[in-house]
């Protein structure tokens, strides 16, 4: 509105300068009327944006009144404007509508002052001039609202390419998230269960010996410093990049879960281990997620279950089968504690593998942990991942 007022006004004042200069058809009306179809014109000018349809119907009744009574260069002048403004701001569909009816306009005046001239020359000059004063405007505002509607879009479409990268980034976080919470769980829960385990009964036992006290103090000791160890090797593995984070020498192996065993023997359980097939590389993912199921399936039954602990490893042709059986503790055996993190963890790098995964009762006095992970790129995509819903929603209210 700030806009247009002096816009509209200074028209007016170009209008009546014109006006006064004689550029009008003389008719032998009087020169005042010519102001009024000016007048009008100059209305639709005020409200060119904020009511384009307004500004058009104003144009069109101001045009007509100054055909009757002129015309004069003024009006025909500001109605090329009121016909942009139309075009630009209005519907879309004016716009179509207005191209097609200049054009037409525009013909047949030409075709009519060539009839009635019986000249060629009439209608060619005619002709010219009617685009000059319809067509012309309209498709001027044609190209600047497809410039407009593309500039829009291309807006929209940065937007959305934003927003698309930042649920990316939020996406990539929140897996980063997810692994190293799995991995902290996986490393910390094992050490810190036995050392909870043993240090529980060195206070609970009274009739300890020394050398007793001091072996299981020794194998506290021994599991804090593993704990410590492997938390100083994550630590330094995150801060690694490129390709140095995928170093060989920090990453466990299946093959090397033999300490593993020992700690939980340590903490006094027995656990008897067998291994099926021939021991061979695995892929790395296969390695690392089949060490962590391990250690985390042993580290459960150290906290819910009682001698003896029975761990088998199983090489077959297309994958390596891991089980983990033991006797559920009497406290235990209505449902097990925890907020189910453990069984959580080990479905998830199950799945990630594309492997399968089962723990749940079993006979109501045991607790069996199977994982089946594949060992070719093939059967290894994640897609093939499956887990036993059955079994999660049946210890989903108290997981290991």
């Amino acid at each position: 509105m700030n806009r247009t007022v002096p816009a509209a006004a200074l028209a007016f004042a170009v209008g009546a300068l014109l006006i006064a200069g004689g550029s009008y058809a003389h008719r032998g009306t009087p020169t005042w009327l010519l102001f009024v179809p000016l007048a009008l014109t100059c209305a639709g000018v005020v409200v060119r944006t904020r009511a384009p349809l307004l500004c058009l119907g104003l144009g069109i009744v101001g045009i007509t009144i100054d055909g009757f009574v002129g015309p004069s260069l003024g009006a025909v002048l500001i109605f090329t404007d009121n016909l942009y403004a139309a075009a630009l701001y209005g519907p879309a569909g004016l716009t179509r509508i207005l191209l097609g009816t200049t054009s037409v306009l525009a013909v047949g005046a030409g075709a009519t002052a060539g009839f009635l001239a019986a000249d060629w020359r009439a209608l060619a000059v005619m002709g010219v001039q009617a685009g000059l004063v319809l067509v012309t405007p309209v498709l001027t505002a044609v190209y600047l609202r497809e410039q407009r509607d593309r500039a829009a879009a291309e807006r929209a479409r940065a937007e959305q390419v934003a927003r698309l990268a930042e649920l990316d980034r939020q996406a990539a976080i929140t897996a980063e998230r997810t692994q190293m919470a799995r991995e902290l769980h996986d490393m910390i829960a094992n050490h810190f269960s036995a050392i909870a385990i043993q240090s529980t009964a060195a206070l609970s036992r009274q009739d300890l010996d020394r050398e007793t006290v001091r072996k299981v103090m020794e194998s506290v000791r021994e599991n804090s410093v593993a704990g410590m160890a492997e938390m100083r090797a994550m630590i330094g593995l995150l801060r690694q990049e490129g390709d140095e984070a995928e170093s060989e020498t920090t990453r466990p192996r299946l093959g090397d879960a033999d300490p593993l065993v020992e700690r939980v023997r340590q903490a006094g359980m027995d656990v008897r281990t067998r291994v099926e097939g021939e021991p061979r590389e695995l892929p790395p993912s296969v390695d690392l997620a089949g060490y962590r199921i391990l250690q985390e399936a042993l580290t459960n039954a150290l906290k819910h279950g009682e001698s003896p602990i029975s761990v088998m490893v199983g090489y077959e042709r297309d994958q390596v089968v891991l089980r983990v059986d033991n006797t559920l503790s009497a406290d235990r055996r209505g449902g097990l504690p925890g907020a189910g993190a453990g069984l959580i963890g080990m479905r998830e790098r199950a799945a990630l593998v594309g492997g399968r995964f089962e723990a749940g009762a079993v006979d109501g006095e045991g607790w069996r942990v199977s994982a089946a992970l594949p060992t070719t790129e093939l059967n290894a995509s994640p897609s093939r991942a499956w887990s036993d819903s059955a079994a999660e929603k049946k210890n989903a209210g108290g997981g290991r």
